[in-house]
């Protein structure tokens, strides 16, 4: 069978949602509309925790980080879906697939990281509040951040070389929403058994220890929490932690989905909407979770959008915290 992708211009056809939706135009609007709402959302959630001298502790700088993947990973996939549904076109180069494939990977590899050291964090807050600004010190959480950005990205880098160097066939329609590795082995013309399983077992690596982490330390959250002495105190702990338990209930779901089962248990079409919740609806509702059920985020909202309220010590909002 001849292959295309080694020649000069040539490139894929995504084959996303929108082109096999009953009403297309309806399906698009809504897209666009949360992609606005994903930047308006996590682009005032980046900036009060810029401004906001009170936010700047450990627990906000990651959630800062959180807004700054969601933000790039929807970029990274929806303004192109959107484009080439309204100019008729669903094309994209090999490079760009490429590309999209390494930032796609290494976005979601960091935030799949990111929430396993957003867990840890809450823990030590809640079971070892006492040494929590030693244990989780600005050079500490910097660490972590940088372990999230360069372990995912080292990954995706690996992954994004190894699946683009398979020969392709005349067929060039990726079924899917965006270049990914599962629906563009589809198109090898060699055998990609053996790198499929590898696909797999590093889909469970990923992701299962975080999962396992984020378990365990609620877990050990729980039980603390039902120790607690005062019930103001059990409601802040358990409404902190029910939105970050929300959102990583979304992002494994999705991942797992995708990388996890077998291909045999989900179809290309169950795929692409599956694609549309974690690069669309996902992004667009994590600041929301967070920022709606936190007072100090809503209190340094209105202070931002020129609300003036009463200062507070950074020491004194540390404590609130909890």
């Amino acid at each position: 069978m001849e292959h295309w992708n080694s020649t000069p211009g040539s490139g894929f056809i995504l084959v996303g949602i929108l082109n096999d939706s009953g009403s297309p135009g309806l399906l698009c609007a809504a897209i666009a509309v949360l992609y606005m709402l994903a930047l308006t959302s996590n682009g005032l959630l980046l900036l009060v925790i810029t401004v906001d001298a009170r936010l700047h502790a450990p627990m906000y700088l990651l959630l800062g980080q959180l807004s700054l993947m969601d933000l790039l990973f929807t970029s990274v996939v929806t303004p192109k879906a959107l484009v080439d549904f309204l100019l008729g076109e669903s094309t994209i180069s090999f490079g760009g697939c490429a590309l999209q494939m390494f930032l796609a990977l290494a976005l979601g590899g960091a935030e799949d990281l990111l929430l396993a050291f957003m867990a840890y964090d809450r823990y030590v807050a809640i079971c070892h509040p006492l040494s929590y600004m030693v244990l989780m010190r600005p050079g500490v959480c910097w660490l972590l951040v940088a372990t999230s950005w360069v372990l995912a990205s080292l990954s995706a880098l690996g992954h994004t070389l190894y699946t683009m160097h398979y020969p392709f066939c005349r067929s060039r329609k990726i079924s899917h929403l965006l270049c990914e590795i599962p629906p563009l082995l589809k198109l090898a013309c060699a055998d990609t058994s053996g790198y499929e399983l590898m696909v797999y077992v590093m889909g469970v690596t990923f992701l299962i220890p975080p999962l396992v982490a984020i378990l365990a330390s609620y877990t050990l959250i729980l039980l603390t929490v039902l120790h607690m002495p005062s019930s103001e105190g059990r409601r802040k702990a358990l409404v902190t932690c029910s939105s970050h338990l929300t959102v990583v209930g979304m992002f494994y779901g999705a991942a797992t989905v995708m990388y996890v089962l077998p291909s045999s248990l989900h179809s290309p079409g169950q795929d692409r909407i599956t694609s549309v919740f974690y690069t669309v609806v996902t992004p667009a509702l994590n600041p929301l979770i967070y920022s709606l059920r936190n007072k100090e985020v809503l209190g340094a909202w209105r202070r931002v959008l020129g609300r003036p309220v009463l200062w507070t010590s950074p020491d004194t909002v540390t404590k609130l915290m909890w």
